[in-house]
């Protein structure tokens, strides 16, 4: 973000909390629920993913579509399970799979999917890349992969979602983060900032980095520099793509602590391969990166989903090795 853009988007905190004033809950149907947000997170399959949602009482906002079809079905089906407010919105915080795979379910039943211009244009690299991968896994097939999400609203700065009621901003950060670009999402009648997978409170991190010319591309440094911007929201509580929530403050500092001690993990355990650090990108990986796993949850015991590192640190191993 600019420092103009970031001038204007600290200021229009302010507006957007009054815009959940009690006068504007009086505007809700009569009956209806006070606005709430909710959360569903998928099985190991879906990769322990959460998805927030946001029920104004006339409609729903949700944030982050799910890895596949399935799984934004399960979603959508425990929303309608809490209310009869239609899903308007389906918001991706960033280019992943488990962040866009599942949006073409949402658009089927009349939601519009919105990102950043810079996400929508980062979705057809990343798809081509991980469909490629998951069907040579034998996880997929061509036939049953998900189809390449598209978009149908984009922005640039930030943007204000056209509710009926309540308010959600979208801002995209100035740094990358677990990938290639960074939406935040406020949501003020909930006190709450949806960040997608730039935190993963008390959980391990995906560390396979953004991909940039077809190869992933960790970088740690911009990744804590984007959870610092979040520290001018700071009195709201994170809602990351992995783990439990936590107040800005704490969720920037640890999840910071975590991407620094696991930087200095990776790098002593590729200096001690020596000239066999080149095992890496060989048949052998699967054994070190199994060896990383156990390593990062003896240096982080109260982080859960160590498998996160098993499958994605190759991408920060790989870029490491290569210094």
């Amino acid at each position: 973000m600019s420092k103009l853009i970031r001038a204007a988007a600290v200021a229009s905190i302010a507006a957007l909390a009054a815009a959940c004033t009690p006068e504007q809950a009086a505007e809700h149907p009569a009956g209806a629920p006070a606005a709430t947000l909710g959360a569903f997170t998928s099985d190991a399959a879906g990769f322990d993913t959460h998805s927030f949602y946001y029920d104004t009482g006339r409609e729903v906002v949700v944030f982050d579509a799910q890895f596949t079809g399935a799984h934004a079905q399960r979603l959508i089906a425990q929303i309608r399970g809490e209310t009869q407010s239609p899903i308007t919105y389906v918001v991706l915080t960033h280019p992943n799979p488990d962040k866009f795979n599942g949006a073409s379910e949402f658009q089927k039943i009349g939601a519009k999917v919105v990102a950043s211009r810079a996400t929508a244009s980062a979705i057809g690299e990343v798809h081509a890349y991980k469909k490629g991968y998951f069907i040579g896994a034998g996880m997929f097939t061509e036939e049953t992969y998900p189809p390449q999400a598209t978009v149908d609203v984009t922005f640039e700065g930030a943007y204000a979602l056209p509710l009926e009621a309540g308010a959600v901003e979208l801002r995209e950060l100035e740094h990358a983060g677990v990938t290639t670009t960074q939406t935040v999402a406020i949501v003020p009648s909930a006190g709450a900032l949806v960040v997608g997978d730039l935190v993963h409170h008390r959980a391990h991190a995906w560390l396979e980095g953004g991909l940039r010319d077809g190869q992933p591309s960790p970088d740690l440094a911009s990744w804590r520099a984007a959870l610092d911007e979040l520290l001018e929201l700071d009195g709201l509580t994170v809602h990351g793509g992995r783990g439990a929530a936590a107040p800005v403050r704490a969720a920037v500092e640890e999840q910071k602590a975590y991407l620094t001690g696991m930087e200095a993990l990776v790098e002593r355990y590729v200096a001690s391969l020596g000239e066999r650090k080149s095992e890496l990108a060989g048949p052998e990986a699967a054994s070190h990166h199994k060896k990383l796993a156990e390593l990062a949850s003896a240096e982080f015991p109260d982080h859960e989903l160590a498998y996160l590192i098993e499958y994605g640190v190759y991408g920060l191993a790989n870029a490491v090795a290569s210094r």
